[in-house]
């Protein structure tokens, strides 16, 4: 089985499960051209019998190939207020976001740095450009998660939930560069604020494989193209397969890293929230009442 057939058949794969265990990717995905993996994370049940608002959070990841339409589409959803993680280096690489007009902008880094990866998104943006993923291995992926609830991105996140503590920010948007492991550990971590169970935040944290299953496979070919002119031998250009298809295509193993993190280094992560990031009682009770309803309450 070729490499690409192995991507498809994950994909689908994963698909099926989501499609199984939650509601249907329709409700959550944002369709927009410029960017496939903007989504609403509204709708989710909490195990405390309510539910998260539609129409306030948008998880993404980069927007500056927004199209004009696009740009519409945010400005019809109110979108008052993006969190951009990505780096400077990253912003000059990628491009700034492209936004309607009035909407707040805040960028709050996180270098997703891994302990035997040092910069390592100065190092990815280099990667994206030669296809050269070796620094990268698969076990990378569950690695940035662990590392983002273990110090390293602590205050950037306690600054995230302070901004969403305050609700003339909504509706908002925030986001990285896929809207894949920084961002992912956001959604993560606020989900779990506001009770939803973790089976649900995991099923969330796998529909961006089905969000960018369009962008995911090319960008694969495209990115083992540019490593084949780069001298490897076959066990290293095979490793490099590995390592690039396990940066793109997600496994709950990666988000279930934060999780174990923060039962190993806090006991819990309601622990985590409160003594890693100070996000204390009345915070949650804060983030609850803005964010969820009853299950069967009125959306507004």
């Amino acid at each position: 089985m070729t490499w690409n057939a192995r991507i498809v058949a994950a994909i689908v794969a994963i698909g099926v499960v989501l499609c199984a265990r939650t509601a249907s990717a329709d409700e959550h995905i944002v369709a927009l051209e410029g960017q496939p993996n903007f989504r609403d994370i509204g709708g989710y049940k909490t195990s405390d019998g309510r539910k998260v608002k539609p129409g306030l959070i948008y998880r993404s990841g980069e927007l500056p190939r927004l199209t004009d339409e696009d740009v519409a589409k945010l400005r019809a959803l109110g979108i008052k207020t993006v969190v951009n993680f990505l780096t400077p280096a990253e912003i000059e690489y990628r491009g700034k976001d492209r936004l309607p007009d009035g909407v707040r902008e805040i960028n709050i880094p996180i270098t997703g740095e891994v302990a035997d990866v040092p910069d390592a998104a100065a190092q990815l943006v280099e990667a994206r450009k030669t296809g050269d993923f070796r620094k990268f291995p698969p076990a990378f992926n569950p690695q940035v998660h662990t590392d983002l609830v273990s110090g390293s991105a602590d205050k950037q996140y306690r600054e995230l939930f302070e901004i969403l503590a305050d609700d003339s920010n909504y509706p908002l948007v925030y986001h990285c560069s896929h809207g894949v492991h920084r961002t992912g550990t956001a959604t993560a971590l606020l989900l779990s604020a506001l009770n939803v169970p973790w089976q649900t935040v995991r099923d969330d944290y796998l529909l961006s494989n089905a969000a960018r299953e369009s962008e995911v496979s090319p960008r694969i070919t495209q990115l083992e193209g540019l490593a084949a002119d780069i001298p490897m031998s076959d066990a290293e250009r095979h490793e490099n397969n590995q390592a690039i298809n396990a940066f793109y295509i997600l496994e709950p193993t990666y988000i279930d890293a934060s999780l174990n993190a923060a039962v190993s280094k806090y006991g819990s992560l309601n622990r985590y929230l409160k003594e890693g990031l100070g996000v204390k009682a009345l915070q949650k009770d804060t983030l609850r009442d803005l964010l969820t309803i009853p299950q069967n309450g009125p959306a507004n």
